[in-house]
Parts: structure tokens; sequence; C-alpha cells
């Protein structure tokens, strides 16, 4: 046998890499996992997907000509917003509901169905003109983190519904990482000042793309601005930017959460612990939240208005419990509080969070 010595140690130092290289892909939590009950007999028709939604992403704001704290709503552009991104709203609520139909039902309808709107609007190249407002670049990362985290479900089930479709995955999965990597230059390099809730939804919008398409950058990226978020928080679980909507101060820094826990989740399960970040500010933030919906004096005193409670009736905008819960020691109280307001679906994480985080759990409507 004619051996060369000095091909071997390369040979084996590559073979020790990709080993690595498998064992340091990205995954979700455990609840992605679950498998699907495939329906034999599956039939119906495909809706026609929405149409793709290439145009310049510019958009009015619900809360044009307010004040600074941006919190009074202008119900004509409020309307005029709702007409103009119709469309992308009904592609991420479609996506998310066709996904949590198929996972509980196993009809391959709904899961070509999802494949063909996606792949249309891959193909379409949607949602990534570079002609954008504030409003725009905020309708991508939304409608991206709804999107991607929807279908992390079918890429990790352990039934692998998307084996047989990998044409369809690459173009969709390509589409994505192009969305994400939009979403980061949008978001990246903002002044402290500038950071909000925004910025956390672009975060998680790149977290679950950076899982959907086993991107170390993007998962980095999304854990940098999950640091930067962690470092708001004040000492009294704050945030000092979203103190600044006044009466909607709460009802925001509950909107700050489901993001964040979602990432810090994420995080875990990809060995980085991101729970004590600043001195466990993400805990910090959740019960300041928690203990401000029982009694809103506190954040009364810090903006000097009494808060508006109106987004705070909706369960749904509670769903960060599920995955806070799973990092922390959450009391009996704040637990009986979850499962009394739950099980919770909401599209822009994906759908049914509860079933991904307590799979044994039925989903609710």
């Amino acid at each position: 046998m004619n051996t060369r010595p000095w091909l071997i140690a390369p040979l084996l130092a590559g073979i020790l890499l990709a080993g690595q290289s498998h064992a340091a892909n990205l995954v979700p939590p455990r609840g992605y996992y679950a498998p699907v009950d495939v329906d034999a007999k599956s039939g119906g028709s495909c809706k026609a997907p929405p149409a793709p939604y290439t145009a310049k992403l510019e958009f009015r704001s619900k809360y044009e000509g307010s004040d600074k704290a941006r919190a009074t709503l202008n119900p004509k552009a409020e309307k005029a917003f709702r007409e103009k991104t119709a469309d992308i709203t009904e592609m991420e609520r479609g996506i998310s509901k066709m996904v949590m139909e198929y996972m509980r039902e196993g009809q391959r309808t709904q899961l070509e169905c999802t494949l063909q709107w996606l792949g249309n609007w891959a193909q379409a190249n949607a949602l990534l003109s570079t002609q954008y407002n504030h409003t725009g670049m905020s309708m991508r990362k939304w409608a991206l983190g709804s999107m991607a985290s929807a279908y992390l479900r079918l890429k990790f089930s352990e039934s692998q519904p998307l084996a047989p479709y990998r044409a369809q995955t690459q173009v969709i999965e390509s589409w994505f990482s192009r969305l994400a990597d939009q979403v980061v230059h949008d978001w990246s390099d903002l002044p402290l000042k500038k950071i909000n809730n925004h910025s956390y939804w672009a975060a998680w919008s790149v977290m679950a793309t950076a899982v959907a398409t086993n991107r170390q950058d993007l998962f980095d990226w999304s854990v940098a601005q999950f640091r930067v978020a962690a470092g708001q928080v004040d000492r009294d679980g704050f945030l000092p930017n979203e103190l600044k909507r006044n009466q909607r101060a709460l009802a925001y820094h509950n909107y700050s959460l489901p993001p964040l826990a979602m990432i810090a989740s994420f995080a875990q399960a990809n060995g980085v612990d991101l729970r004590e970040a600043n001195d466990g500010a993400l805990r910090r933030l959740g019960e300041k939240v928690i203990a401000g919906v029982d009694d809103q004096k506190a954040f009364d005193k810090r903006t000097g208005k009494d808060q508006d409670m109106s987004e705070l009736k909706k369960h749904s905008k509670f769903s960060w419990l599920e995955p806070w819960c799973s990092l922390y020691s959450c009391s009996a109280k704040t637990v009986e509080w979850k499962d009394e307001m739950g099980p919770y679906k909401t599209f822009r994480l994906g759908g049914d969070v509860t079933q991904v985080f307590h799979p044994k759990k039925e989903g609710g409507s």
C-alpha cells in the first residue's frame, strides 16, 4: 500500500472538524421536534397565496402625528397601514395557521400549501426592497419572524415532513437567509436611545432564521442584540426606552418580553445561557411586568401617566410566559395565572407556543 503520511494529519483534522461542525448544528428547543401523525387520506385544495409584496416598504405609522411618546393612535393612518400591509399580514397568519393545522391533523395538503405559499414569495424576492421607512423595515422583521419560526416546526419535526421537498426548501431557506441579512443591516449600529422593542423583535426574527438555515453568524448577532437589551433593563426591572411610551409603557414592556424570552430559550438550546445576563435582567423584566399587571402604580409613578391596559386584556399578549417559565422557576401563582390564560397561540412567534413548550398540553383556539 502506498501510504502518504503527510496527508494523514490534515485528513484526520478535516474529519474532526466535520464532526465538530455537525455537532454544532443550531437547534431549536425540544418542543420543535414533535412528530406529525400523518393522515393517509389527506385531501382538499390549496387557497391561492396572497400576492408577493415586492413594492417599496414604505407605510404610514399608526401613531402618525403623535408626540415623542408615540402613544396616541391615528385612526386614519392605522387604516391606511392595515390596508397596504394586508397581504403581508395574510401571509404571516396564513403560514402560521397552515403549519399549526398540519402539525395537528397531518394532512399533506396543508404542508404542500405552506411550501407553495413560501416558495411563491421566495421566488418573487418578496419583502427585500431596499426602499423603506421605519414602519416598512418593522414589517419586514415581523414577517420574517412569523414565517421562519412557523417553518421550524416542519424542519425539525421527528417525522421529517420536508424530506421529499428538498428543492423547495432550499429556495425558501435561501430567501429567509437573504431577508435576515437585510434585517441585520436594518437594525445594526443603532444608538442606544433608539434601541427598543423593535430591535428585540428583529433579533427574534434573526434567531429563528439562524436555526432554520444553520447560520452561526445570525445566531451570534441575535445573542449580541439580546445582551444589549439585557443591559438596558435597570435595577428595578424597567426599560428606559419603553418608559418613554407614557400611558403605554407597561404594554410595551410586556410587548418586549416575547422576543427576548424566545431568544433566550433558543440560545439555551444551543448551549448559551442568557438567563443571568446583566444580573438576571430578563427575570427582573418579567417580574416587573407581572407585578405591573396586578398593580400599575410603579409604572404610573415612573411615567406620570395612568397606564392604558386595553392591550393587556388580550391573553395572547402573555405568550412569553411559556418560554420564560421554562427558563426560570415561576411561582405557583404565576404558573396558575399562565395556565388560566393559556394555551397561547400567536403568529409572531410561529403559532402554538404552548404546544412547543408544553407538548403534552392540548393547544387552545
